[in-house]
């Protein structure tokens, strides 16, 4: 993987649920109130930390679901999980590389 950009302040980070497959990216924060949940105030940031993303943590989108790009999977260090992209979009990251898709 690429080394993390040393400062952090001139990156931009993205959503999460906006990657494209291939797309490698490190966890910068989470941000629960981007999104709509039907779940209380806190338990959405609480399952995503459960399920392993957290700052830090570098994350692969490895597949898409058919017909509208949803659900996604995700590698999480070293483990997958699959999230709902307006789920995801809870999650700020840097993209690191994509991978050409073959």
């Amino acid at each position: 993987m690429s080394p993390a950009p040393a400062d952090r302040s001139a990156v931009n980070p993205v959503l999460l649920g906006s990657l494209g497959k291939g797309t490698r990216a490190e966890i910068v924060g989470l941000d629960e109130s981007r999104v709509h949940t039907p779940l209380k105030s806190g338990e959405l940031e609480r399952r995503l930390i459960e399920m392993g993303l957290v700052e830090g943590a570098h994350v692969e989108v490895l597949h898409e679901g058919f017909p509208r790009r949803d659900p996604i999977a995700v590698r999480v260090n070293d483990h997958t999980v699959a999230l709902r992209r307006a789920e995801a979009d809870a999650v700020l990251v840097v993209a690191l590389t994509t991978m050409s898709a073959v």
